[in-house]
């Protein structure tokens, strides 16, 4: 899968090699022998770079439904956890797949679990188009039923977004790997505070929780400030850290 990004429009289309590319500035079929770094025109001239997709492209581009975690939650998951290639992570809450496509392209692999069918569809194709499918492995069903056949595999790293995720850390100790982290997003804070609060009682370390809030910034002729466009919030992280 490539990107094409109009070079005066700024227009972003993601594509596979035979694809058609169809638009009012022109039509162009994508060569088979496609290549980052390549330049395509339509049939009118217009031009259009050849990109591979980075993660936030991904974010804009593939099929999104219901609230997915936003690039900024993912980079401080990644961040405060620190997974390295080749570890084993275990997700619930795929969504429609944004979290597990991000991980997969990091190299590791991952585990996800959906109750939601529909979800779930969707999040497979989206690691199809993400190239890591074969990293990801998207289980339909809520992964409180399956975790009596999970401890004890000693994961690298748990992430949850899911409204159970207080059950399953009560069972992380016997999820982690020594030293590795669980990680819980949470829309609302009284969920957030409950996931906290079990993880100190079942004697994990380092439990921190966090607000999310990025504000981007305006520079004009007046000065610079916050942008009044809004308060930037998203949700709240909960970290913790098998001793």
């Amino acid at each position: 899968m490539y990107l094409l990004r109009h070079r005066t429009s700024d227009r972003e289309y993601l594509r596979a090699p035979d694809d058609d590319l169809e638009t009012d500035i022109g039509v162009l079929t994508v060569p088979s022998d496609v290549s980052h770094g390549d330049v395509l025109h339509t049939h009118l001239d217009e031009p259009f770079d050849v990109r591979a997709p980075r993660g936030p492209d991904l974010f804009d581009h593939l099929d999104r439904t219901g609230a997915p975690m936003m690039p900024r939650d993912v980079g401080l998951i990644l961040g405060h956890t620190g997974p390295a290639a080749g570890d084993r992570i275990l997700d619930a809450g795929t969504g429609t797949g944004i979290l597990a496509a991000y991980l997969g392209r990091l190299d590791l692999n991952v585990t996800t679990y959906e109750r939601d069918p529909n979800f779930a569809e969707t999040a497979r194709e989206n690691v199809r188009v993400a190239g890591v499918a074969d990293r990801v492995d998207i289980r339909t069903g809520d992964v409180v039923d399956d975790l009596d056949g999970l401890t004890g595999d000693e994961w690298d790293l748990v992430t949850l977004d899911t409204g159970d995720a207080p059950a399953i850390v009560e069972r992380s100790p016997d999820l982690l790997a020594p030293g590795a982290f669980v990680a819980v997003y949470a829309p609302f804070v009284e969920s957030a505070r409950a996931a906290h609060q079990v993880a100190e009682k079942v004697g994990l370390s380092a439990v921190e929780t966090f607000e999310t809030i990025q504000r981007r910034m305006s520079f004009d002729g007046r000065g610079s400030r916050p942008s009044t466009a809004g308060v930037g919030h998203t949700g709240y992280l909960t970290f913790a850290r098998r001793r």
